[in-house]
């Protein structure tokens, strides 16, 4: 009912529901009442010929599992939300059957993580009871946008290189999962300029990271990526502080070629990761993290389970 924006609609569903109740109510006691139409016990409609229909009366088990079925919906709708807006006597919602489940099953974790507290996230991702906990934790909530093998996919990070938008230390992986991203890559085509300037600079772009370009169309976009220096750097190696990427590499978000830059440049482009902080406790975020920052430091070994 949240989504409703007058307390109208509230009084509507809670009439019609109760309406509704008593209609059915009303057509059991009209059906119960037994008519004689005619001498033989029948309605008096024949049909080809011989076909006759009885006019006998409800069957007494089924009145009673309908009468039981209004009784039950009376007493749902007394102690459960059902009427509108009314929470029932019992005050019962989803969201808050939802988070009891999930503080159960957190105070039901606790011991288990109590053994990783104090833990650097580095002897974390070594630990191979912790290492199995993250990567569970990373299959449940990370795999949809970067893959089961956290290879990612076009617009969906890869996190098993080096190659990171918002920073790769520890501290900076726990601050992602924990309050999510937005990447936002404006457009910038009229700043560039016309729509050979757009294609010069992207030109330019490519040959930064030594991707397959037009040598004179980058050279006379040299001077036209001052615009996007602001955000990547004069020498394009991008700024974690902002989630600009490095475009000297040969790692690329959302692809690469010409036509890609071009759209990049002229349309822009939006990447947002949610926050997890409201879903995953501190100690959740921090066996994740450890498991995420193994995956992009492969020297990092996982000693046997003792």
């Amino acid at each position: 009912m949240s989504d409703f924006v007058s307390s109208g609609w509230s009084v509507f569903v809670a009439v019609v529901t109760v309406v509704s109740l008593v209609a059915c109510l009303a057509l059991l006691i009209g059906a119960s009442r037994r008519k004689v139409m005619a001498g033989d016990n029948t309605t008096g409609h024949v049909w080809d010929g011989d076909l006759r229909e009885l006019n006998n009366p409800l069957p007494r088990w089924w009145a009673i599992l309908f009468v039981l079925t209004l009784v039950f919906a009376g007493v749902y709708l007394v102690l459960y939300p059902g009427l509108g807006s009314d929470a029932g006597e019992l005050k019962w919602t989803s969201a808050g059957q939802y988070q009891a489940e999930v503080t159960k099953a957190q105070a039901e974790l606790a011991p288990l993580y109590a053994s990783f507290t104090g833990m650097p996230v580095q002897a974390l991702a070594a630990d191979p009871k912790a290492h199995a906990i993250g990567e569970r934790l990373f299959v449940n909530n990370c795999s949809p946008c970067h893959g089961s093998d956290a290879h990612g996919s076009v617009g969906f990070p890869n996190l098993t290189d080096n190659d990171w938008l918002w920073g790769g230390t520890p501290e900076d992986i726990i601050a992602t999962i924990t309050n999510g991203r937005v990447g936002n890559m404006p457009p910038i085509a009229a700043a560039v300029g016309g729509p050979e300037d757009v294609r010069n600079v992207a030109n330019y772009v490519l040959s930064l990271s030594g991707a397959p370009h037009n040598a004179a169309a980058a050279e006379a976009g040299r001077a036209k990526f001052v615009v996007c220096a602001a955000c990547h750097g004069p020498e394009g190696k991008g700024n974690p502080l902002v989630g600009a990427p490095n475009l000297t590499d040969k790692i690329w978000l959302h692809g690469f070629g010409e036509a890609t830059v071009v759209h990049a440049v002229t349309q822009g482009w939006n990447n947002a990761m949610p926050a997890q902080g409201g879903r995953l406790s501190e100690a959740q975020i921090r066996v994740l993290a450890a498991y995420v920052w193994s995956l992009s430091n492969p020297g990092t070994k996982v000693s046997s389970a003792q």
